[in-house]
Formats: C-alpha cells, structure tokens, sequence
C-alpha cells in the first residue's frame, strides 16, 4: 500500500487530477493509506488560499465563478473546494459543483471539489486542513475555499487563507454594527456585491468608515464594489487579493492558532487510539448507577488503567 500512495502522491504533484480527487477522497474517508499520504506532503508549496466567505444570498459561488473567468484569462491554474451544506440522509454536498461551476468542470486548468460539511461545526468540513494540504501539493497557483457561510466558518477560513474575502450585499446595510462586531475582526478585503442594488452606495461608505476605524497607523483594508453577475468589479478585486498576499510577509496569528488546535487534534487522536469506546462503555454500565459514582475519578482511573 506505501508503494501505491508514494505513487498516488507523485501524480498529484504532477499535476493529474484524477489521481488528486482520489486522494482527497482517501484523507476526506481516512480510508487505508490516508496517514502515509498526509506525511509525504510537501513542506515548500507555492500555492496561496483565498477565502471566499459571507452570508447566504450573498452571491459567493458567482463571485468565485467571475474570479476564475478572470485568472484563467491571466493563465492562472486554479483549484476550487466548495464547502456545501450536508444531505441530512448520506452528508453529501446538496449543492454540486458541476450545477454551480459546470462550464469549468472539464477545463483542464480548473480542479473543482465539493465537500459536505457533514455535521462540522462551524460550517467547514472537518477534514478541511487536510484536503487544502493535498490541493496545495498539486501545481496550482491560487486555492479558492468558498464556505456555506454560516456558523463559525468565518472564523475557521480566516485561520485556514492567506487571504479572507467577505462578500456582502446591500441589504445587510442594516447590519453594519453586527459586521463590526465579528466579520470584521477576519476580513482582509470586503466586498460588496450587487452593487447596482439601491442601497449599495450606503453599505459601501459604512465598510469605509469601519476599514478606516480598523485601519489605525496601517494601510486600510480595501472595500469593492461588485456585480458579478456581470464581471463587473471582478478585475479591482482580483488585483486587491493579488496585492494583498504579494505584501503578506509572515505567518497570521490567525493561521497559527489554527494550526496549534488542529495539531492538538491530532495530539489527543494519536494518544487515544488504543482506547475502546465499548470498553469504556461496558465499564460504565458496572458503576453508573452505584450511589457512589463520581464521573472524574471514573476516568481517572480509566485512563490509569488503559
């Protein structure tokens, strides 16, 4: 089998696509395999994650759609993983990215992946580091994470891009106070979309305003005006995301307080391995219903003994 996913691995590197969906479907399962792929990763990876977040309605998947039009033009090679919300029946996507992306299935500089949240808090899938890492080992020069919007995962893709994008449209201009309080703590470039709509222009001078607020003695973070319906704005905004991750220079605080909890993740999965849940089950059922019963020292010396 490591013969098998060296292999694997060196056709993504090369760039087959076939061989990348395989493998995201290895890590996404934990399917046999999945860990001696995760270590053979590549440490030095060129590839940059843009983050495509923002409430529903907010026309993410066409912004992302108009984004591609405009770096494949650049000849860009561009992966797309659309984060979907789950089947309640099989946690697969509900939306496919052949319905929202279908006239870039087959170009051949184009790789798009839909994954379910399946139940993950926070809107993103929960094997979500894993597969950007695989994406990011195969020769593409920008990966585009679009989530559901919903939940925490504004909060998660902050700390899993390079660069946040936060679409938004006219009619949150009511929420501006809301926006303040938390989007805006991870945006790196603001959108608003339908910019054609009434009350655009309004909810474009609050983003201002609050970017200018933030901006204190450092540059002020760019707010664009979009209709992406109509590729209009598309160019600004692809230029303000080029800029921004040619000026990043270090490892976000954001990006590192991810990394620290998915390693602590991993940390607590490796040390509790070789403990059974049916075990810890059956072991429960003798004394749970002892009037002497305590929980904490239950597992303590669970753990003592395991």
């Amino acid at each position: 089998m490591q013969t098998n996913i060296e292999q694997l691995h060196k056709e993504i590197k090369s760039g087959n696509f076939r061989a990348l969906a395989r493998g995201i479907t290895i890590v996404e399962n934990e399917l046999t395999g999945y860990e001696d792929l995760l270590m053979n990763l590549s440490e030095n990876r060129s590839a940059r994650v843009v983050g495509i977040t923002g409430p529903p309605g907010a026309g993410k998947s066409t912004i992302v759609n108009a984004l591609l039009k405009h770096w494949l033009n650049n000849n860009k090679k561009i992966a797309v993983i659309a984060v979907d919300p789950s089947s309640p029946f099989n946690y697969g996507a509900l939306l496919g990215d052949r319905i929202r992306m279908s006239e870039y299935y087959t170009n051949p500089n184009i790789f798009i992946r839909s994954l379910a949240t399946r139940g993950a808090l926070g809107g993103l899938n929960a094997k979500i580091i894993e597969i950007t890492d695989i994406v990011k080992d195969a020769p593409f020069d920008l990966i585009i994470v679009e989530t559901v919007g919903v939940g925490q995962s504004e909060v998660e893709i902050a700390g899993l891009a390079d660069c946040t994008v936060v679409a938004l449209v006219p009619e949150a201009g009511d929420e501006v106070q809301t926006i303040k309080a938390g989007i805006m703590e991870i945006a790196n470039i603001f959108v608003v979309n339908k910019a054609d709509h009434e009350e655009a222009e309004a909810l474009y001078r609050n983003l201002r305003i609050l970017a200018h607020e933030r901006a204190g003695d450092n540059k002020e973070m760019a707010v664009v005006k979009t209709i992406a319906t109509k590729d209009s704005g598309i160019a600004e905004l692809a230029g303000e995301i080029e800029l921004y991750l040619d000026n990043q220079q270090s490892l976000p605080d954001k990006r590192l307080h991810l990394l620290t909890e998915k390693c602590w993740q991993l940390i607590q999965s490796h040390r509790m391995k070789d403990i059974s849940q049916n075990k810890l089950r059956d072991q429960l059922a003798k004394v749970a219903d002892h009037a002497d019963f305590n929980l904490y020292a239950f597992t303590k010396r669970f753990l003592g003994n395991s």
